[in-house]
């Protein structure tokens, strides 16, 4: 399915050239400027991932796919608009992305108010999700890779967590819904949360505040326990070229199915923590970016009075360099680490550490179509697959 749609893609982007009016090249208007609408494609080809490294919350390989997106903002007066988003990935049904309501109650200052299905506050790749904004295929380890943990199901004891030591794309617990699921990413890219952002600024420096249902590694849309996030942002541009963004998270994480079958009471103790430090340089063909994350999920053991705290950080540096019109190279480099725990044989990390090496470029074949090629190295210390190389080519429309 994937060949057939990026097939189908290369077929497209051979007829563009000799028809490119007939794609639009910046969103389509409505209503003298009132309603926008715009839209991504995107056909991703490559070899099969069997060590996982690139399944992704919505459980699908980032290098494998096809996707398409649109999205629609209706201004209904100067103060208020509704936005909203919906995707298709692989020729499945579309989902709802994001829906939410922007408000502007001060039109002179610097101040929205976003209410329901709402950008991520959290983190920095998070707000360069969009295949356009991303310099090569492949996502961030802290944004994409699963982990073994799950808001619905708990492992009994450190013993069975270890024993879903590298297996995020598949794990299993006895407490909770014991069906075998994906576990959840440091921070989610692909999934939105659900409450209320307030974004305002001064000079050089925005903040952003929101208060939502649920944490950085499981967004939701409904609730699923009795507490809430609470997410903070800024940023500083320090100069034209410097940005630096610092990111905090507090949210209750375990779902109240699985504490109910632990037979404990939500008193939201069992939470997920994170922070985030991230910087950008841009100057004339050169960006660079880099960001650090570090998070803590802490989870209840049954029949003890002990809480889990179960840590894991993340590095990554990407460069990006416009060396022809029209074409770029990128590289980025990576880390994702977790802290050691005590079980009754072995004491060592409670996940799998991963590192990952990923370097590629683009063609612009016009202002808003782009071919894409990148290689990807893979290594970790557990799981069923310990290392990964793939190649991936991918043809992104967006307009």
């Amino acid at each position: 399915m994937i060949s057939r749609a990026l097939g189908l893609a290369v077929l497209c982007a051979g007829v563009t050239s000799a028809s490119a009016q007939s794609l639009p090249a910046e969103p389509v208007t409505f209503a003298d400027g009132r309603v926008v609408v715009g839209g991504e494609i995107s056909a991703t080809m490559a070899p099969e991932d069997r060590g996982f490294f690139n399944y992704s919350d919505y459980e699908h390989s980032t290098l494998r796919e096809f996707r398409a997106g649109a999205s629609l903002m209706v201004r209904a007066t100067d103060r208020i608009s509704v936005l909203g988003e919906i995707r298709s990935e692989n020729l499945e049904s579309p989902a709802a992305y994001a829906l939410y309501a922007r408000i502007r109650p001060l039109p002179r200052y610097r101040l929205d108010v976003q209410i329901g299905r709402i950008p991520p506050t959290f983190g920095s790749f998070s707000r360069q999700v969009y295949g356009k904004d991303n310099p090569l295929i492949g996502y961030p380890l802290a944004y994409q890779y699963l982990t073994s943990l799950r808001a619905d199901a708990l492992p009994a004891n450190v013993d069975e967590l270890l024993r879903m030591r590298g297996r995020g794309w598949l794990s299993t617990y006895s407490i909770g819904n014991t069906t075998a699921a994906r576990g959840v990413p440091l921070t989610s890219s692909l999934t939105w949360d659900t409450g209320v952002q307030v974004t305002s600024g001064w000079r050089a420096i925005d903040v952003t505040a929101s208060v939502t249902n649920g944490t950085p590694s499981h967004p939701l849309v409904a609730d699923d326990n009795n507490g809430k996030q609470v997410a903070m942002r800024v940023t500083g541009r320090l100069s034209p070229a410097f940005v630096l963004g610092t990111s905090f998270a507090r949210g209750s994480f375990v779902g109240r199915g699985a504490l109910a079958a632990a037979g404990l009471a939500d008193t939201g103790d069992y939470t997920q923590q994170a922070v985030g430090v991230d910087a950008s340089y841009q100057a004339g063909h050169l960006v660079v970016r880099g960001e650090a994350i570090g998070t803590a999920w802490h989870l209840p053991l049954t029949g003890s009075a002990s809480i889990l705290d179960l840590q894991a950080g993340a590095l990554s540096v990407e460069t990006k360099y416009s060396f022809l019109p029209g074409a770029y190279a990128a590289a980025r480099v990576e880390r994702l680490t977790f802290n050691r725990v005590i079980g009754s044989r072995r004491t060592t990390t409670w996940d799998a550490p991963v590192d990952r090496v990923e370097v590629g470029g683009g063609y612009y074949l016009q202002r808003n179509l782009i071919a894409r090629a990148s290689l990807q190295f893979n290594h970790r210390d557990g799981g069923r697959v310990t290392a990964s190389r793939l190649a991936a080519a991918q043809l992104l429309f967006w307009f």
